[in-house]
C-alpha cells in the first residue's frame, strides 16, 4: 500500500458484553470498522468468537488482559496476580511494580499471557494484531513476554500507544496539559517499544488516536481526528456498544458507548477519510503486502 496516510479503525474490548459484540458486528457490516481486539476471558467471549467466525472480513487481534479484568487461568494458578476475588489489579502503578519485582508474579504472568495466546489460537481465527487492556503492554516486562511468546502464535503486528500531541490537540482543543504529558512523558518508553517490536519483525503503527478521548469518540471528534491524521499508519480505536450496560457503566463511567458506535456508522467520517487522502486498511493487509 503506497498511500501517504493509512488508517485502521479498531474496536477494543470485543467479548466484554453482548452490547459490545452487537456493535462490533454492526459497525463492521455497515460502517468503517475493520478490526476488533478480542478479550479471551470476558463474559461474552464465546458470542464474540461466533460473530467473528461469521464476519469473514473482520480482522481480529488479541487484547491481552492483565489489569482491570479476570484471568483465563484458575485463581490458584495466578495467586500473585489477583486479589481475593480473583480479579487483576485496577491500580496500574501497583500492578506494574508487582509484575516487575516479584519472580513468582513474573512466572505466573508468563503462564497467563501464554494461556491467552493459546485461547486465541483455539478460536481458529487469524491473529491480526496484539495489544493490551489499558495499554498495559507499555510495561517492559509484559511487552518482552508478549514479543517472545507471540512468536509461537504467529503475531505479526503490535499496537504502539503513541498519540502525537499536535494532531490530538488540534482535533480536540481541550486538555492541553494532559495531551502534552501523554505524548512526551511516555515517548522514551514508546520509542523503545517500537524499536523492540521492529527488531522482532513486527509491524506497528506510527500513531494511535483514542487514548486522550476514550469514551468520548463521537462522530465530530473522530472527524476532527481524521482531518488531522499525520503521514504514516494511524490506528483509531473506539469502545462501541449498542447501549450502556450495568457492568460497563460501573467500570467505565461516563463512556458514550452508543455515540462511539454512531461515529463508526457516520458516512461523514468516511467522507473525511477520503478527503484526507487516507487509505482504509488493516494490520493483516499491510503485513501481507510487506511479505508479498
Amino acid at each position: 500500500m503506497n498511500a501517504e496516510r493509512s488508517v485502521i479503525f479498531t474496536a477494543d474490548d470485543f467479548g466484554l458484553a453482548q452490547e459490545v459484540n452487537e456493535a462490533v458486528e454492526r459497525a463492521h457490516r455497515e460502517g468503517l470498522l475493520s478490526s476488533a481486539s478480542l478479550m479471551v476471558a470476558a463474559p461474552a467471549t464465546a458470542d464474540a468468537i461466533a460473530r467473528a467466525r461469521r464476519l469473514e472480513t473482520l480482522r481480529v487481534g488479541l487484547h491481552v488482559v492483565l489489569v482491570n479484568g479476570t484471568p483465563l487461568q484458575p485463581r490458584e494458578s495466578v495467586t500473585n496476580l489477583v486479589n481475593a476475588r480473583g480479579e487483576f489489579p485496577s491500580n496500574l502503578f501497583a500492578a506494574g511494580v508487582q509484575y516487575f519485582a516479584s519472580p513468582k508474579a513474573r512466572r505466573q504472568l508468563r503462564q497467563e499471557i501464554r494461556a491467552q495466546f493459546e485461547a486465541f489460537r483455539a478460536t481458529g481465527l487469524a491473529l491480526d494484531h496484539v495489544n493490551a487492556q489499558n495499554h498495559f503492554h507499555v510495561h517492559p516486562t509484559v511487552f518482552g513476554m508478549i514479543l517472545e511468546l507471540g512468536q509461537d502464535y504467529g503475531a505479526h503486528a503490535v499496537r504502539i500507544p503513541y498519540e502525537p500531541f499536535w494532531p490530538s490537540w488540534r482535533a480536540a482543543r481541550n486538555r492541553w496539559s494532559g495531551r502534552f504529558a501523554n505524548a512526551t512523558l511516555l515517548w522514551p518508553w514508546l520509542a523503545l517499544m517500537r524499536s523492540r517490536a521492529r527488531r522482532a519483525g513486527l509491524l506497528c503503527n506510527d500513531a494511535l488516536f483514542g487514548m486522550n478521548d476514550s469514551g468520548g469518540m463521537t462522530s465530530k471528534r473522530v472527524r476532527d481526528i481524521v482531518n488531522e491524521l499525520p503521514v504514516g499508519l494511524s490506528e483509531i480505536y473506539l469502545h462501541p456498544a449498542t447501549r450502556a450496560w450495568p457492568a460497563g457503566e460501573r467500570a467505565m463511567p461516563g463512556y458514550a458507548f452508543s455515540d462511539e458506535l454512531g461515529a463508526l456508522l457516520d458516512p461523514h467520517v468516511l467522507e473525511a477519510v477520503r478527503a484526507r487522502g487516507a487509505a482504509l486498511t488493516t494490520y493483516s493487509e499491510l503485513v501481507n503486502a510487506r511479505v508479498a
